[in-house]
């Protein structure tokens, strides 16, 4: 596994002087592309010094892939090159509501949650028959660490920087950015994805799988089926430069 860099024509949006912004794709369970992307990134970091970086996760941490649980090991321990602001994508939802629900077990399931319980040790199936979605929520809470609920539990719904506004899913142009409601900020597509004109920011988002990168002047699309692809999308924002870095 390597990666590839590629610079991109647009300069629709400035990041603040002095910062680098790397933004990362739905991750959905590929530990193994996040490792390789975390080294480009060092790599990056040794080559072209900047006073100040972060990575802003968009969301998607689990779910479908089979190495949830390391993702969330890592990320929810800060092991990454950079500081990091963790995002929230629908997958993350998903699991909330199933700590605090049994009766979410099915919705969760929907999104791909049997990898998830089975990175943790949970067999669904085998739970589900001896007690149903109660006897599943038990197992799963006697092993998901408390660090990995601690760190889903704290991710936000947004962030800002310069330019340029992170979010799951998308934004709702008929309303300010900061005003968005939680589940357009998770989880909208019509109305956004075919949406020409400017939203005040450029939007760097994911939740909506494409072949490649969608780098457009309105908005940032990173999510390039990482789980099925192999290819685990990041960009590097500095000043008016976009770069973007894949997986390969």
């Amino acid at each position: 596994m390597t990666t590839r860099w590629f610079p991109s024509a647009l300069k629709t949006a400035e990041a603040p002087p002095g910062m680098r912004i790397y933004a990362i794709g739905d991750i959905h369970g590929r530990a193994d592309l996040l490792h390789v992307l975390a080294e480009a990134i060092v790599e990056d970091l040794a080559a072209r010094r900047c006073e100040q970086a972060v990575t802003v996760f968009i969301g998607d941490y689990i779910d479908r892939g089979l190495g949830s649980n390391g993702v969330l090991k890592r990320l929810s321990t800060g092991d990454f090159p950079t500081p990091i602001v963790a995002l929230r994508g629908n997958h993350e939802e998903a699991l909330l509501r199933f700590l605090n629900d049994a009766a979410a077990l099915d919705d969760w399931v929907e999104n791909g949650a049997l990898t998830t319980l089975h990175s943790y040790g949970v067999d669904a199936g085998e739970e589900v028959a001896q007690g149903g979605a109660s006897q599943v929520r038990v197992k799963f809470l006697a092993h998901f660490p408390q660090e990995h609920r601690r760190f889903i539990e704290e991710t936000r719904l947004w962030a800002e920087y310069g330019g340029y506004f992170f979010c799951h899913a998308g934004v709702r142009r008929s309303r300010p950015l900061h005003l968005q409601a939680p589940h357009d900020l998770m989880n909208i597509r019509e109305g956004f994805l075919d949406c020409g004109e400017p939203f005040g920011k450029v939007i760097v988002h994911g939740h909506t799988p494409h072949n490649d990168v969608e780098d457009l002047p309105n908005r940032i699309n990173l999510d390039t089926r990482a789980v099925s692809s192999g290819v685990l999308t990041a960009v590097a924002l500095e000043g008016f430069e976009r770069r973007f870095i894949q997986t390969w």
